[in-house]
């Protein structure tokens, strides 16, 4: 049998993902929904703030309103630890992390 690069395989897939990935996240927002483009963290590195795509600056309980009521694009909320979370929607792209925005 012949031997197989399993790693340099599973790096191909991975690249065409991210390379998917990119394409598709460039035309996922038909309605022009507000995107986050930078975050505001406290000295222990939460984010407590948002920055949208239209200048406006939100705390997280606003921005967790905005984001339940479908009003931010590429964002899921979802329920842990007895509290809403923000999370950016995954797309396999480490950029789009919210935790990768620039700070404001």
């Amino acid at each position: 049998m012949e031997q197989q690069d399993f790693d340099k395989i599973y790096k191909e897939y991975k690249q065409q993902g991210e390379h998917q990935a990119q394409m598709e996240a460039g035309k996922s927002n038909p309605e022009g929904k507000e995107e986050f483009v930078a975050v505001r963290k406290n000295d222990d590195g939460d984010i407590i703030a948002f920055k949208t795509s239209s200048g406006r600056e939100l705390d997280y309980i606003t921005a967790l309103e905005d984001a339940k009521g479908g009003r931010i694009a590429h964002i899921d909320v979802f329920h842990k630890y007895g509290r809403d979370i923000i999370r950016s929607e995954p797309d396999g792209i480490k950029e789009n992390n919210l935790d990768q925005l620039p700070e404001f």
